[in-house]
């Protein structure tokens, strides 16, 4: 197994089972073009959109510990949620299936768009069993009954990946991507940013970030863009994730920061949600064109929707003197080829309406530009 930044610093934390999925280091780009374009000091883009084959985007470092709990377990079940489109969903079905899990991906119904479609068909490409629900919170009968019958078969319960990959082992992930990044920064002779922003959803990315910035000794902050309900991603819920990650990484390594929430100064910003999740917004969507001109693929559910609050930033001539950083979580790998003929057929019922009903209309009006979430 690699050497990672997180149990370079924190040798402890060698010891937390993990597989190796990431190719690492993941590029830090400086953005001249957005720099010109938008009016800021330094713009740094950190690229997990490019952090594995087939399929990149910020899950991919979460899903290295969840799949690493599940093998050091001895379970060889994995079940998941997400919505219709979720791309947490997608590549937990992708790696999970890599490293021999048999894997359950219970999805959810969310507004309809073109990379529903597009991932849907990425889906059943993987040969996994995907299954519907009226909403997450339907999915528990199924769970009851996926867990009777793995028992039954193999003696073990599967391994549940909750929502995002989000919990204190999953949130390790992006620990290890913060450190990477403070890493890079040093090695490079780079600008440390004085912003870093981020989506905020299942709240992992953003923990981790926060956490693993101020455990690499940057006092960079996050500008966490809220792209989920408010019941999900608040100070009190992001800070208990916090909380109970550091007591994680703390029993491993008694060396890893004691870090409390309320000293990392996380700044959450709720004016780009929009209507709802995966809701597209004019703002949103303006953010996915100006980073197209860049070169850079965003979608409209969650970098979309992050971008646009430093766009708003830069705009409002708050960045001009700043050193600041974007977090790419979502996948930039071309599926053109892998989806190409591939069936819905093997497809429930209830997921296949994405196939026939209109598009929401802020994407029937963006034109070639790739939709997507990260949730």
């Amino acid at each position: 197994m690699s050497t990672i930044p997180l149990s370079r610093r924190y040798p402890g934390l060698a010891d937390v089972p993990r597989v190796d999925i990431a190719v690492r280091p993941t590029p830090i780009d400086r953005s001249e073009t957005f720099e010109t374009m938008l009016g800021v000091g330094r713009l740094y883009v950190k690229r997990e959109d490019v952090s594995a084959e087939p399929y990149g985007g910020n899950k991919i470092r979460k899903l290295e510990f969840l799949l690493g709990a599940a093998k050091d377990q001895g379970l060889t079940t994995t079940i998941t949620f997400g919505a219709a489109g979720s791309n947490h969903a997608l590549a937990t079905a992708v790696y999970a299936s890599r490293e021999g899990f048999e894997h359950h991906s219970l999805l959810s119904p969310q507004p309809n768009a073109s990379y529903v479609q597009k991932n849907l068909r990425f889906h059943v490409a993987q040969g996994v069993d995907i299954q519907h629900g009226a909403g997450f919170e339907n999915h528990e009968e199924t769970v009851e009954r996926l867990t009777a019958e793995t028992h039954a078969r193999d003696g073990v319960d599967p391994y549940v990946i909750p929502i995002g990959g989000t919990s204190p082992v999953g949130t390790l992930g992006p620990i290890d991507a913060a450190l990477e990044f403070a890493e890079q920064i040093a090695e490079g002779g780079l600008v440390e940013p004085d912003l870093v922003y981020v989506p905020l959803g299942s709240l992992g990315t953003a923990a981790g970030v926060a956490v693993g910035l101020a455990a690499g000794g940057l006092k960079s902050k996050v500008i966490a863009v809220r792209v989920t309900p408010v019941e999900w991603a608040n100070h009190e819920t992001l800070g208990r994730l916090v909380d109970e990650t550091i007591a994680l990484a703390r029993e491993y390594d008694a060396t890893f920061p004691d870090i409390s929430y309320r000293d990392l100064g996380v700044e959450i910003r709720d004016e780009f949600f929009g209507e709802g999740y995966a809701c597209f917004t004019p703002t949103g969507m303006e953010a996915v064109a100006i980073a197209a001109e860049a070169g850079y693929t965003l979608e409209g559910t969650y970098t979309g929707k992050a971008f646009a609050a430093l766009v708003a930033d830069a705009r409002a001539g708050r960045l001009a003197d700043s050193s600041v950083a974007f977090w790419m979580t979502y996948n930039s790998n071309d599926l053109s080829s892998a989806i190409e003929g591939v069936s819905i057929e093997g497809l429930p019922e209830p997921l296949r309406v994405y196939f026939d009903e209109p598009v929401q209309q802020l994407d029937r009006t963006g034109g070639d530009i790739d939709q997507g979430d990260d949730a």
